[in-house]
């Protein structure tokens, strides 16, 4: 699953299953009146009137989706309620995802601040700025898909998952001394300053963390021969 999957809350109208997941990806609650559930999506969440509602509910025990504990509750059907923690634990893994880059991009930025000089962040700190690694950190780990990583070649080949249908692509070579990427704010503001957008800034942090020193010969190489570089959509 990715991020689009982790994060989605569009409403999903026309699948009593989905709808239902919806509802409870919400109330997170195990069970409910029938009630209580009732006035939770009329009044609360406004998504039915009160009879689309008590429709909705009644199909949704029809079709087993909702299922009645011994005190006449209601909770979600066994295969539901394992599609919710499923999507419960990747939501978590995603949220502390975060908080580690947050962290990770807050000691980056202090170390440049302060002068605490590595390669790596004086590398890093000639093609970004505090902005684009602020926002670098709403991107997932898992919206990259690496396809190619080969510092022996001097090529990096990956695909990012962005607001688009079609992932973006980014593609590092050395040898051409070429980058090309084809975000908006890359195509039409970083590319002609030869600056890092949000996802090349991840990328290099995630190359990073993977292993610091081929992240750090990418950077150098482009660095040391930026004149004869190329950044390009």
């Amino acid at each position: 699953m990715n991020n689009k999957d982790i994060m989605k809350f569009s409403i999903p109208r026309n699948d009593n299953s989905e709808m239902l997941l919806y509802i409870w990806k919400i109330i997170d609650l195990p069970s409910i009146s029938q009630n209580d559930l009732l006035y939770k999506i009329s009044f609360d969440l406004f998504l039915y009137t009160p009879d689309e509602a008590i429709e909705f509910i009644e199909a949704c025990i029809q079709n087993k989706l909702l299922e009645k504990d011994n005190d006449k509750y209601l909770k979600l059907s066994k295969n539901l309620s394992q599609k919710l923690q499923t999507w419960q634990i990747k939501r978590k893994n995603s949220i502390l995802q975060k908080i580690s880059a947050t962290k990770e991009i807050i000691q980056l930025q202090d170390n440049i601040d302060n002068k605490k000089t590595t390669n790596f962040n004086v590398l890093i700190n000639r093609f970004t700025d505090k902005g684009t690694l602020n926002r670098s950190v709403s991107i997932s780990d898992a919206a990259f898909e690496e396809l190619e990583y080969d510092s022996t070649k001097g090529i990096i080949k990956s695909k990012v998952k962005g607001s688009k249908e079609e992932p973006y692509i980014i593609e590092i070579n050395t040898n051409n001394k070429t980058l090309t990427h084809n975000c908006h704010d890359f195509e039409t503001r970083r590319a002609d300053n030869k600056k890092f957008c949000k996802h090349i800034t991840k990328l290099f942090l995630l190359l990073k963390n993977k292993n610091k020193n081929t992240a750090e010969f990418f950077l150098n190489n482009i660095a040391e021969n930026i004149d004869k570089w190329d950044f390009s959509a």
